[in-house]
């Protein structure tokens, strides 16, 4: 209920509150909040539907299970912002590169697009949900494995171009599975070749707010912790609502995975989660990252 406080013109008459759009008397309104007050159903149902469309998963995996029928969806509501991740890999790739693998690689879309302009011929996706990803019969290949099992994969192949992208890694639950995943990375890139990752950035003041953002960063200084970043990440599907584990990390954090990992930071480009468009501050936006195995 709004207040809204109006008087008569002639400044005698009784004052006037807006219930729901109506203007009514004060004596109106009273009984009108008295009626809701009362109804001891009133809310309930919303209530209850939101407790019914609400899913959280531990596994991210299972979680995308159920979102892979409207993923493309998602996909085009955040098209401005992977545009933008996928000009300025494509901006990076080194000439000449054979081979791309996709880690975390969702319907494979994006490496098959990536790979056609890059001129890249063999492709392997990575993915582990089989609702995302079904099945292919056009030469590329699939693993089914997560991320941090990629060490135990049987081939040694080495790739020219990988692949992580749209917070992959921030799926992955804990430092020590992560640095796994990093580790098993860095033995499949070739020589010569480039690791593309992007992750969402903690202190993107830009998206997440100025106010969350600095309460972040003193958390971060006063009580810091591998957890810090750890998020419940969810979509809004209408009727329904997905969740599961997720994490956002730092610049820091990123170094220091990589670094353990015996990768190189070559570059790394700010990107505004709303536009695609390159930023100059880290507060404006997520992180990619280019990396190069190091000597």
């Amino acid at each position: 209920m709004t207040r809204q406080g109006h008087v008569r013109a002639d400044g005698a008459g009784p004052k006037s509150y807006r219930v729901r759009g109506k203007l009514l008397t004060a004596k109106d309104a009273k009984k009108t909040r008295k009626r809701r007050k009362d109804d001891p159903g009133n809310g309930d149902a919303a209530r209850i539907n939101a407790v019914r469309a609400e899913e959280h998963f531990q596994d991210p995996v299972l979680a995308y299970d159920r979102l892979a029928r409207i993923y493309r969806k998602i996909a085009e509501k955040r098209q401005l912002y992977l545009a933008g991740v996928e000009r300025e890999i494509l901006a990076r790739i080194p000439r000449g590169s054979q081979s791309l693998l996709d880690i975390g690689a969702g319907d494979g879309r994006r490496a098959l697009r990536l790979a056609s302009t890059a001129g890249v011929r063999r492709i392997v996706l990575l993915e582990p949900s089989a609702q995302m990803l079904s099945a292919r019969t056009d030469g590329v290949e699939i693993w089914r494995c997560q991320a941090e099992d990629l060490e135990c994969q049987a081939s040694a192949e080495e790739f020219d171009v990988i692949i992580c992208l749209w917070n992959v890694l921030g799926h992955i639950k804990g430092t020590t599975r992560r640095s796994r995943a990093m580790r098993g990375i860095k033995q499949r890139l070739s020589e010569n070749g480039r690791f593309f990752m992007d992750v969402n950035h903690r202190y993107n003041a830009r998206a997440y707010g100025v106010v969350p953002t600095m309460a972040r960063i003193a958390r971060d200084v006063l009580l810091p912790s591998g957890k810090n970043g750890d998020v419940v990440a969810s979509w809004d599907l209408g009727a329904e609502r997905i969740s599961t584990y997720g994490h956002v990390f730092t610049h820091r954090e990123i170094v220091r995975l990589a670094e353990s990992a015996g990768l190189k930071m070559q570059e790394r480009i700010v990107i505004d989660y709303d536009d695609g468009r390159v930023r100059r501050s880290g507060l404006q936006g997520n992180l990619l990252y280019v990396f190069r195995r190091r000597a």
